[in-house]
């Protein structure tokens, strides 16, 4: 990398409703994050999260275990920070609290949390750095496990941001019984539950922000693996190959994945093993998310969260006061930082 001596090393663990996923990457004004290393492990918080919202015992050991494995390699890579936060499939839980302290006395690690408006922020900004100002106004939509975030802006951030709780991982658990065998009237319930949700959200949106000249953009797993699913290219053909996800196609993809069980959903094209269980109440977010909008296409960004991470810190460097994360309601921001990780400590 062109002036590498000049470039801080930040390492990224996202924590999830389905994995805890580590990146590392060089920093340098005037360039995009470069890629250093990365470590995914599955965690599957949703599996194990009770319908009153405590995690479970075996889910809390492998996030645990993630973190520090996590950690180790952060260290590892002798990277200057490690920026750890955990997204709504903790924020939300019952026993978050509890989960974070035996996190932190296990592993030394002091993992944050977003509060919603500040993930979509982060999301929308790595949007808008990675489509440039010629997209003009964005419309981005962001289906996690938890929750979805839906923000809108024509400038570095969002004008406004939404978070919803329609998340995937969510809506399997409280709205499909049995997602083993998911009956016509439960995927009918559903989405007349997800359009209710959605008026009352986007009812709040001002007229001037309801426009239909947006650059339409989606980004989380759940997204790219519904146009995977729907015909888009595979990962390994890189991410400078557009991708769009068209809702003419994902009606299809609904009845589809309707029609199969977990197993057999994780053998079609682009849908993992881990979020098999999920996806069909993804799609049909997806796809009532679209209606609502009125979008026939979305385009599927590479860029997402981490990433939005990585350009905020950029933008604030050591020594100025920075946003990272909205502690228990925004009462202060926190790095959130793990134990020393300096070089000079490794």
């Amino acid at each position: 990398m062109k002036g590498s001596h000049l470039a801080m090393r930040l390492a990224v663990l996202d924590i999830g409703s389905n994995t805890a996923h580590l990146r590392v990457a060089d920093l340098m004004p005037g360039y995009p994050p470069q890629p250093v290393a990365t470590l995914k492990r599955p965690i599957r918080l949703s599996e194990d999260t009770d319908r009153e919202g405590f995690i479970g015992r075996s889910a809390i050991d492998r996030l645990t275990a993630a973190v520090s494995e996590a950690a180790a390699v952060a260290a590892r890579h002798r990277v200057h920070e490690l920026v750890p936060f955990a997204t709504s499939a903790v924020r939300d839980a019952a026993n978050r609290d509890p989960i974070l302290a035996e996190i932190q006395a296990a592993t030394g690690v002091h993992v944050g949390y977003l509060d919603a408006e500040e993930e979509a922020r982060l999301t929308f900004l790595a949007v808008r750095q990675w489509y440039g100002w010629s997209a003009g106004p964005i419309l981005l939509a962001d289906i996690g496990g938890g929750s979805m975030e839906i923000a809108y802006g024509t400038g570095e951030n969002p004008d406004l941001a939404l978070s919803l709780p329609l998340g995937a991982g969510r809506l399997t658990r409280h709205r499909l019984p049995d997602p083993d065998n998911v009956k016509k009237k439960h995927r009918r319930q559903l989405r007349e539950h997800v359009e209710s949700v959605l008026a009352k959200g986007i009812g709040e949106i001002p007229a001037r922000h309801r426009v239909h000249h947006a650059t339409a953009v989606a980004t989380s797993k759940t997204f790219y693996q519904l146009a995977r699913l729907c015909g888009a290219p595979k990962a390994k053909t890189g991410p400078y190959i557009s991708r769009t996800l068209r809702r003419d196609d994902l009606r299809g993809a609904i009845k589809l994945l309707a029609g199969k069980t977990p197993g057999q959903r994780a053998q079609l094209p682009g849908v993992s093993a881990a979020r098999a269980r999920q996806v069909l109440a993804g799609a049909i977010v997806a796809d009532t998310t679209m209606a609502a909008f009125d979008l026939a296409c979305v385009r599927i960004c590479p860029w997402a969260l981490r990433e939005g991470i990585l350009l905020d810190r950029l933008r604030h460097p050591a020594g100025q006061a920075r946003r990272l994360f909205a502690i228990q309601g925004g009462t202060a921001y926190s790095e959130g930082s793990a134990p020393d990780l300096s070089p000079a400590a490794t």
